[in-house]
């Protein structure tokens, strides 16, 4: 769950913010929306580094999760309702999020599930 919450506040992080960013420029919202934005996106590169596994996992690991939260993002916050090749591939990244981030690894390496290290 340690790492599965960092994820999400992290996912949060990018996609609210680059949202944010993206109203400002694409949608004439005020400049507001785009500091606020960029403010939020600074804080998605902070998130990450409570992660216990190396940066190139965990970096590899969140494409996934970010691909699940933007499948969500465009139902929720936009109406948009997934297709059958949406479902596919959020199910295809959750698999891989699942061997790059929390398979065991050898001799005793920290892996997303060992929060007491």
């Amino acid at each position: 769950m340690y790492s599965l919450f960092f994820f999400f506040i992290a996912g949060l992080c990018e996609i609210g913010g680059g949202y944010l960013v993206w109203l400002w420029l694409r949608e004439s919202y005020s400049w507001i929306f785009g500091a606020f934005g960029g403010l939020v996106l600074f804080l998605y590169g902070v998130v990450p580094t409570f992660q216990k596994a190396h940066f190139h996992r965990t970096y590899a690991a969140y494409g996934g999760i970010f691909i699940i939260m933007a499948i969500f993002w465009g139902y929720f916050f936009e109406g948009v309702i997934p297709d059958m090749f949406d479902i596919l591939g959020t199910i295809v990244a959750s698999l891989g999020v699942a061997i790059i981030f929390y398979y065991p690894r050898k001799n005793g390496e920290k892996i997303g599930l060992n929060p007491s290290e």
